[in-house]
């Protein structure tokens, strides 16, 4: 290379340099680490949800692992890089695979399945009394929302993600709102930021931003000691006699949780809330949320229009997804990248499936892979 070529190119990195320093820093860390993984595990600071003194171990069945999977379901459960397959009876384990040098002990980012995670700590203050109504004006906690229409929005509205706001849920896009929230530093501003579009309580539409509203919402309610962590902990991790402390991602060291994606478990300890769930909130004999308000949770917002335009919302409660599969409707955690936890009542059974990634195609709310993981699932069980 000549002297002029050479001077040029040293020009033009130097260009690309002052330009990436220049970006904001969401979009610096979106570009090095580009699309989310459940292995980001520890790309960010955390709080440490702490596992009880003594856990509660899930036996395993008589016939634990004694099902051998046909070559067709191991190909339904490598082709979006599954890490974790379970499936749970009678609170019993009847078959566990671990792929990808995964083990039971491995925490993944279960991402927006967290935010289910976040449904039940607020029906949880809710029974304690710390929010005195579902339909109490977000203002009423978050004095922020008391001026451009935001004052209409209310805690029923972000539970049901029918606030009307303006949240964009891409998180493809390297300056879309969700991908600032995954990798910026400020998550607070962002969402109080928010402005609403749509009169609120009107037609259901998914956006993270209800979801982290909703957290800081329960945090204003709580005791000024309590974060959202050591509510989680206090309230359903210890309670739930968990075996691995779970990390909860934050915004920086010292900020605040990222609750609409953003907690790392273990596929066994994730598995807890679908025990919970078929206990009506109950977990060997002491009761951590009211059956009267996981009813309510784990039943579709029926009052709100679906995002499809033809109808009432029938797969969406209170932060929970209802599943429909084979004339069947039952509750689901679901998190990006395909993390999910399906608490079966009718075969009193809990599935759940972490992977690398999920199915593009859609039926309908459903990606397609989590007809296949549940086919295999209500294969094995009796």
């Amino acid at each position: 290379m000549n002297r002029r070529g050479w001077k040029i190119g040293v020009g033009m990195a130097v260009l690309l340099l002052l330009v990436y320093w220049t970006m904001p820093t969401y979009v610096r860390e979106a570009l090095i680490h580009w699309y989310p993984n459940i292995t980001d595990t520890y790309l960010f600071a955390s709080h440490t949800v702490h596992k009880a003194d003594t856990c509660w171990e899930w036996p395993v069945a008589e016939n634990y692992n004694r099902d051998t999977l046909s070559e067709e379901e191991q190909a339904a459960l490598t082709e979006y890089g599954t890490v974790a397959y379970l499936v749970i009876q009678n609170d019993s384990i009847l078959y566990e695979e671990y792929r990808d040098n995964w083990t039971p002990e491995t925490l993944a980012n279960i991402f927006s399945a967290t935010k289910s995670i976040v449904g039940l700590l607020i029906g949880i203050a809710y029974d304690e009394g710390y929010i005195h109504s579902l339909d109490d004006k977000v203002s009423l906690y978050l004095p922020e929302f008391k001026e451009g229409g935001k004052d209409k929005i209310t805690v029923r509205h972000l539970l049901t993600m029918s606030s009307g706001l303006n949240w964009d849920e891409a998180y493809s896009s390297l300056f879309s709102i969700t991908t600032q929230a995954y990798y910026g530093d400020r998550i607070r501003d962002l969402v109080m930021g928010l402005e609403p579009v749509e009169e609120p309580g009107k037609r259901y539409s998914y956006k993270s931003g209800d979801t982290q509203l909703l957290s800081f919402v329960l945090e204003a309610a709580l005791p000024d000691t309590l974060s959202v962590s050591e509510y989680a902990q206090q309230k359903l991790w210890q309670p739930m006699q968990a075996c691995a402390d779970a990390l909860w991602n934050l915004d920086r060291p010292g900020g605040d949780e990222k609750t609409y994606c953003c907690f790392n478990t273990t596929a066994r300890d994730l598995a807890r809330f679908g025990r919970l769930i078929l206990h009506q909130g109950n977990w060997n004999g002491k009761q951590l949320i009211s059956p009267a308000y996981l009813s309510e949770a784990i039943a579709p917002a029926a009052w709100l229009e679906n995002e499809f335009g033809d109808g009432p919302l029938d797969y969406y409660g209170f932060q929970i997804w209802t599943m429909h599969y084979k004339g069947l409707a039952f509750p689901a955690f679901r998190g990006l990248g395909g993390q999910y936890m399906f608490a079966i009542p009718q075969k009193n059974a809990i599935v759940v499936r972490l992977g690398h990634r999920r199915s593009d195609t859609y039926r309908r709310e459903n990606t397609i892979d989590m007809e296949q993981y549940l086919d295999i699932a209500f294969r094995i069980l009796k």
